[in-house]
């Protein structure tokens, strides 16, 4: 059951404005200005600023005056002031919005975004650039958090120096459209965050008015590179030696831009770029600068057709080492173009002008993909890698409304952007919130204002709008040109209140000097702009030549060749690019869908004075802008509605607590349970209104009562269930301690009765050691006794029989003393020798045989037998420590001596060598399988021989297998049995008694094979076939090789008896044996 819920801590307040607000200079917020007027507004402004106060309210949207210069309200003490505090608690900052922004993203879970508009120069860069600050200073602290933190920071000081430059209102005018959209964990702290880039104004980098500034990047380049980068990049520090910076207006006053290249530097580092992507990127830069010094000069043909060419090949030169591309390939691309007809390709000549635009197209190209490039790089490392669910605060820093003496397409499409984000202000301000109380069923007098979706249909609309007939002009066939462009427009819109041009002007018989024959004039919510159509068509083309772009496909700059993948040939394509405005208007409309999912939160910059001087206030101007930013009519919303509203079932459910009826769960309707909820709070009734689906609160001081009563019960409920768990984790632990209590007793009292039982029976081992002791002393001391009497009577008797001998040695000595005497050195010799013998054993080698000589003749026949028994010991001893692999090698080699030994001269030669008995590695080779199943698995000896011819005596190779039946003779080459002999055909072997490998194998004669007579053989290894045949052949039937070994002996060939004769010749005739046949019965056999 909930506890009872305590009365209200203190009396809801009176509804009056927060004294902070009026304790300020002027009105802090212009829903409380009275009286309310265009004049009055102004004059709060100005009084404000004049005292350095640049903040002020609408309700929650913060009006932003530039001061332009530094002031001392952005400190860490400023930061903490502001943070977790109401609204309209402090005097307004734009810390405030910035914190109510990312409160309720946190708490709330709302999706927010910060809307910053203004007219360029009205210090919306720099606001955006404090909102991020605050955010990053109060999202929480840690080194991940901190990284992505310096991350999202550092990359506003990289994009300005790319992306801003000075113009004549703004000496940092953001020359394209940022919208950062920073993602938070559940926790509010930051994880990421993803950047859009709209519409950077390359055009700048060709060309800018007098007084103006290129881009930071190439003044910062050359005032802070160092002079190695420089020599490097091949540029020159000064920058009167480029044509594309104005050189009248190089250096900002209160700009360093040395520093600042400083700190691009290590914001790219922080960021995360490498320095092979700094370095490439900058070369990128220096490219762009120095086109802008490519000169060309004018020619003309023998045809009489006009073309151009490099007038000055050292810049050329330098453009192609820095990307690493050959000379003669840009040198085509920028003095030639090629033109495809029907499948055929045309080289054209291009005049100095063509040539020009080629070069300035080129560069505003490469600029503008490399700016691309740094922005999607720095997506890549400040973006999400989690899945985890994610809440979003947006921030745009978009360029503002520009009105100049020339305005041409650039100034067109930024004005239409400003106005889209007037339009969204209009709907989800002024138009929504007004619908919203009609929806809702809320008495309401509606307010006048000024709907600018008029505009932006003049400017959007599919078919017939601005953009959309230039879209169609640059895509006619034909000659092209504004003129025909701006006729269209004037036929379109010839009765559009809103547009007029020096055509509409005469038709309504007007007379403008103003107004130029080749302009059009829209009447913007800011007002009235005139815009020369020169170069819209050309602009909104945006055409780079093919050949420029397949030039810089070629270059050996990876960065550079990845900015152009349509140079690549075999992805060429004939389709022609979206238009420049057609892109815009798509990337509009999706940062419009982004801006409409999130809540807004409005920063509405003004621009003081247009001479950029400190606190100078320029009244005219600033009435302008309050009449075209629609703040009076923002105020008198304000003032007639409601400043909170909120959905019945969230507002329950964030104040229920309040009410003991709605506490902890109601469970009726929703509706129901808040007006309990309000009524109980004793909150009067003017200050509400019930809608269908919400509540409405008017004054933003009822909100903060409710906040503050909130505050102050969530912290009594925290604090109930902080005694609750502390109760439960004191029991817990009292229980877990009283737990331990009991086990560390039991283990204390265990541990105490085994010390007393050790102690005892250490007691109780002393006791019996001294019992024992002196028992055994006792017996001892008997034992002595007993010991000394036997000495004594041992001693006696010896005395005794001593006597009795000494008295019967006197009678008998002469005739058994020698003996004695004899038999006592007989004894002492004998044991000398057996004590020198042992001390003097020969080494435990089997081959050593020594055994010393002894020492006197009658042990010779004592020392021969030890001899015969030690040297067996000894061989039985090797024995014992042979492995059973070298039991059968060593049996191997006894067999070969039993047959061998003493008979044969090779045997000797054949000692070192081990019986390895395969030769041929039949495993190995796949060749021969077919003599692997022949074998079966039975193979002992596999080695090569030679086969004498018994007709002519030469020898020929064969293969050479011993199995445990068969012996196989097989040819080499086909690897096939020729001849397989039974083992219980052979009667007998004959061998020479020299050192060659000749033998015959003696077969029976009625045997298959036999017929054919007897084999004469040759081999490399004839002592170990022979052992092998002689131990496998007693091993299978049990019969002994007989072994002939002689100079002379008989074979039988199939045509008779041949008689073998061996011949020893003292000359090496060959390595084998040479047979000769002497006659039709008698072979000589010639060895060595």
């Amino acid at each position: 059951m909930a506890p009872p819920l305590p009365p209200p801590p203190f009396p809801p307040r009176t509804m009056e404005a927060n004294p902070s607000l009026l304790e300020t200079i002027g009105v802090g917020d212009l829903v409380l200005l009275d009286p309310l007027s265009e004049a009055s507004v102004v004059q709060n402004l100005k009084e404000r600023f004049e005292h350095q106060e640049i903040y002020t309210y609408i309700g929650n949207v913060v009006i932003s005056m530039n001061p332009y210069q530094p002031l001392p309200i952005y400190s860490s003490e400023t930061v903490e002031e502001y943070r977790n505090c109401n609204f309209f608690a402090l005097k307004p900052h734009i810390y405030a919005i910035a914190d109510d922004a990312y409160r309720s993203l946190r708490d709330r879970d709302k999706d927010q975004c910060i809307l910053i508009t203004g007219e360029s120069g009205a210090g919306k860069t720099e606001a955006s650039k404090q909102v991020m600050s605050y955010v990053a200073a109060v999202c929480g602290k840690g080194e991940e958090v901190n990284q992505v933190k310096e991350q999202l920071l550092k990359s506003n000081p990289v994009l300005e120096a790319f992306g801003n430059a000075k113009t004549i209102r703004n000496d940092n005018s953001s020359r394209f459209g940022k919208y950062m959209d920073v993602e938070f964990n559940f926790k509010g702290e930051p994880l990421g965050g993803v950047i859009s880039n709209y519409l950077l104004e390359k055009s700048r980098v060709v060309r800018h008015i007098k007084g103006e500034r290129n881009f930071h990047i190439f003044y910062q380049l050359l005032a802070g590179g160092s002079d190695q980068l420089l020599e490097e990049l091949k540029l020159a520090r000064d920058c009167v030696h480029y044509r594309y910076l104005n050189r009248d207006s190089t250096s900002l006053p209160g700009m360093d831009d040395a520093a600042n290249f400083r700190i691009i530097q290590d914001a790219m580092q922080v960021i995360g770029f490498s320095p092979e992507e700094v370095q490439a990127l900058l070369e990128v830069t220096a490219v762009v600068l120095k086109l802008g010094n490519v000169q060309l000069a004018g020619q003309f043909k023998a045809s009489g057709m006009e073309s151009c060419s490099i007038q000055e090949t050292q810049v050329l030169q330098e453009i192609c080492q820095l990307i690493s591309l050959q000379e003669s390939v840009l040198e085509q691309a920028l003095c030639s173009r090629t033109v495809e007809a029907k499948k055929e390709k045309v080289v054209m000549s291009l005049s100095v002008s063509q040539g020009y635009y080629g070069r300035d197209a080129l560069a505003k190209n490469i600029y503008n993909r490399l700016f691309n490039w740094l922005v999607n790089r720095i997506n890549e490392s400040i973006k999400v890698d989690t899945s985890e669910r994610r809440k979003v605060m947006g921030v745009l820093d978009i360029y503002g409304f520009e009105i100049f003496q020339d305005n041409s397409f650039e100034q067109f499409v930024i004005n239409y952007c400003n106005e889209k984000l007037q339009q969204v202000f209009i709907l989800m301000t002024l138009k929504e919130e007004q619908e919203e109380y009609v929806r809702e069923g809320i008495k309401w007098t509606p307010v006048e204002f000024f709907d600018n979706s008029i505009i932006c249909s003049l400017i959007e609309e599919n078919n017939g709008g601005i953009l959309a007939m230039l879209d169609e002009e640059c895509l006619r066939p034909g000659v092209v040109n504004e003129e025909t462009f701006l006729a269209k427009l004037d036929q379109k819109f010839a009765r559009h209140k809103h547009y007029e041009s020096k055509a509409t002007q005469n038709a309504r018989r007007i007379m403008d000097a103003s107004l130029g024959s080749t302009c059009f004039r829209i009447h913007h919510y800011a007002g009235k702009v005139t815009y020369n159509v020169s170069g819209f068509v050309e602009k909104n083309n945006d055409l780079l030549f093919r050949d420029l772009s397949q030039a810089m496909w070629k270059a050996g700059h990876k960065l550079l060749c990845s900015f152009f993948p349509e140079g690549d040939p075999q992805k060429a394509s004939l389709r022609r690019p979206p238009t420049a405005g057609s892109q815009f208007k798509a990337s509009v409309t999706t940062l419009m869908k982004n801006l409409y999912s999130k809540n807004p939160n409005y920063i509405r910059c003004i621009k003081p004075n247009d001479n950029k001087k400190p606190f100078m206030f320029t009244e005219e101007l600033v009435q302008m802008q309050v009449r075209y930013l629609g703040l009076l009519e923002n105020v008198r919303v304000r003032r007639a509605g409601y400043a909170y509203r909120q959905g019945y079932e969230s507002c329950l459910e964030r104040y229920k607590m309040l009410c003991k009826q709605t506490w902890p769960k109601w469970t009726g309707a929703a509706r129901d349970g808040v007006e309990v909820l309000l009524t109980s709070l004793l909150i009067p009734p003017e200050e509400l209104a019930y809608g269908r689906t919400k509540i409405f609160i008017r004054t933003p001081s009822t909100v903060f009562d409710l906040e503050d009563r909130r505050r102050v019960r969530v912290s009594e409920l925290a604090t109930l269930v902080q005694k609750i768990y502390r109760g439960w984790k004191c029991r817990t632990h009292y229980q877990l301690m009283r737990k331990s209590q009991i086990i560390i007793s039991a283990w204390f009292r265990g541990h105490a009765q085994r010390n007393q039982y050790k102690q005892m029976k250490r007691s109780v081992l002393v006791i019996q050691a001294y019992c024992r002791g002196w028992k055994i002393r006792k017996l001892l001391r008997e034992l002595e006794h007993e010991k000394r009497l036997s000495q004594a009577s041992a001693l006696i008797a010896a005395y005794w029989k001593g006597y009795k001998t000494r008295k019967n040695y006197r009678k008998n000595f002469r005739s058994v003393a020698s003996v004695t005497l004899a038999n006592f050195i007989y004894r002492r010799m004998v044991q000398k020798f057996f004590l020198r013998l042992k001390n003097n054993l020969p080494p435990m080698l089997v081959m050593d045989r020594t055994w010393p000589a002894a020492p006197y003749k009658f042990l010779e026949d004592t020392n021969e037998e030890l001899k015969k028994i030690f040297y067996p010991w000894k061989c039985k001893k090797y024995r014992d420590q042979l492995t059973p692999q070298r039991k059968v090698v060593l049996q191997d080699k006894l067999c070969a001596s039993e047959l061998f030994k003493d008979k044969k001269t090779l045997y000797a030669k054949s000692l070192p060598q081990p019986f390895q008995g395969e030769y041929l590695d039949l495993q190995k080779n796949p060749k021969y399988k077919t003599l692997q199943a022949t074998a079966k698995g039975k193979l002992v000896l596999a080695d090569t021989v030679k086969k004498v011819n018994r007709t002519n005596g030469k020898a020929v190779v064969q293969l050479f297998l011993l199995t445990k039946d068969h012996i196989i003779l097989a040819d080499p080459k086909a690897a096939q049995p020729k001849t397989v002999i039974s083992l219980s055909d052979i009667t007998s072997i004959s061998v020479t008694r020299f050192s060659d490998g000749f033998f015959v194998l003696h077969l029976n004669k009625t045997s298959a094979v036999g017929t054919k007579g007897d084999f004469l053989l040759i081999s490399d290894h004839l002592i170990e076939v022979i052992t092998r045949l002689h131990q496998t052949l007693l091993e299978t039937t049990g019969k002994t090789l007989h072994l002939q070994v002689a100079d002379e002996f008989s074979t039988q060939f199939n045509k008779g008896s041949i008689a073998i004769r061996i011949v020893e010749t003292a000359e090496k005739k060959g390595t084998v044996p040479i047979c000769k046949k002497k006659g039709s019965r008698t072979m000589e056999v010639l060895v060595h």
